[in-house]
């Protein structure tokens, strides 16, 4: 309703077709769904939803891809891709593969992109998974559910499961806490204590969290989560780096700056990064959808983006990463 001209013909044309693909959707639901239940996804053996949760191609995503976090990918490296790459060394040394990794820090790091990365590199078989996909209020079957990711993944030649938001499958357990995770949390760590050992070196765990401090103690124990790796906000380098690939390709004024707007992206996690650079672009764009000249990036379209676009993340939450990479304590 707020656009104008051939932007407005080119929404509303766009708007059309997803209601169809919804209204698609809503009917392919309904003959899925048990009479007069709810649509719950199958856990039996032949018709387990098992689209859910795996990439069936190989992630395309590099480690050329993500900027920076040199630190970081030689950690991921020396755990999870040298004893794949170098097998008989890693038999010398008795270096073992397969196991978990936590990848904790600020939303917007890149920590998916690095799980994507670590698949591609050692030619593994990606499951990705959020709790919501794993998450029922039945008895049984959230139980169902992991054991069925855990079997899917163990029958791979080698894979990776990498569960977002570990944060919220895996809670810190009260005595009072809910019925469905004082089950699905046992559940969740004997899978753990059976992702290492002998034989099962093919299938690596990868947990990703924006509040590790709400995780469960247990889950973080040696023989869990070997590893427990901190994904910080892009250093300047890395600011820098992500500017390029950001903005390559796109048609920039002659005094936009890099180096300045890599101080002024200061607490910007990438996320935030790619958001400025698209925002800045749509400035341009759109003057020229409505009738304006066809122009140019300038530089103060993207301090005007950047003035207009706090950091997404909180200072205290840093200083509580900062904390736990140095001394393993969050409080």
């Amino acid at each position: 309703k707020e656009s104008d001209g051939r932007l407005k013909d080119v929404r509303t044309d766009t708007a059309k077709k997803l209601l169809k693909l919804a209204n698609n959707c809503k009917g392919r639901r309904r003959e899925s769904a048990p009479a007069g239940g709810q649509y719950i996804a199958s856990t039996d053996s032949e018709s387990a939803p098992r689209g859910d949760w795996l990439l069936k191609e190989k992630p395309s995503v590099t480690f050329d891809d993500i900027a920076g976090l040199e630190d970081v990918r030689e950690q991921i490296a020396l755990k999870m891709i040298y004893p794949f790459t170098h097998p008989e060394l890693a038999a010398k040394f008795k270096i073992p593969a397969g196991g978990g990794v936590l990848l904790y820090g600020p939303p917007g790091t890149g920590k998916t992109m690095i799980g994507k990365a670590v698949a591609n590199e050692i030619d593994a078989t990606f499951f990705s998974i959020k709790p919501s996909q794993i998450m029922r209020t039945k008895v049984g079957e959230s139980e169902q559910l992991i054991d069925k990711l855990f079997a899917d993944a163990r029958s791979q030649p080698r894979s990776i499961i990498f569960i977002d938001e570990m944060e919220a499958l895996v809670p810190a357990r009260r005595e009072d806490g809910s019925g469905i995770m004082q089950r699905i949390v046992p559940q969740i760590l004997t899978e753990l204590d059976g992702v290492r050992g002998k034989g099962r070196g093919h299938l690596l765990f990868m947990g990703a969290t924006n509040k590790p401090w709400q995780l469960d103690s247990a889950v973080l124990r040696p023989g869990r989560f070997d590893e427990k790796i901190h994904v910080p906000l892009p250093d300047p380098a890395a600011r820098f780096k992500m500017l390029e690939m950001y903005l390559a390709g796109r048609p920039l004024a002659d005094d936009v700056d890099f180096a300045e707007l890599t101080d002024r992206l200061h607490m910007r996690s990438g996320a935030d990064i790619k958001g400025i650079c698209d925002k800045a672009a749509a400035v341009p764009f759109v003057e020229a959808v409505k009738g304006g000249e066809t122009r140019v990036i300038t530089r103060t379209d993207l301090l005007a983006v950047i003035e207009a676009t706090p950091p997404s993340v909180d200072g205290d939450e840093l200083v509580r990463y900062e904390r736990f990479a140095a001394t393993g304590d969050f409080d």
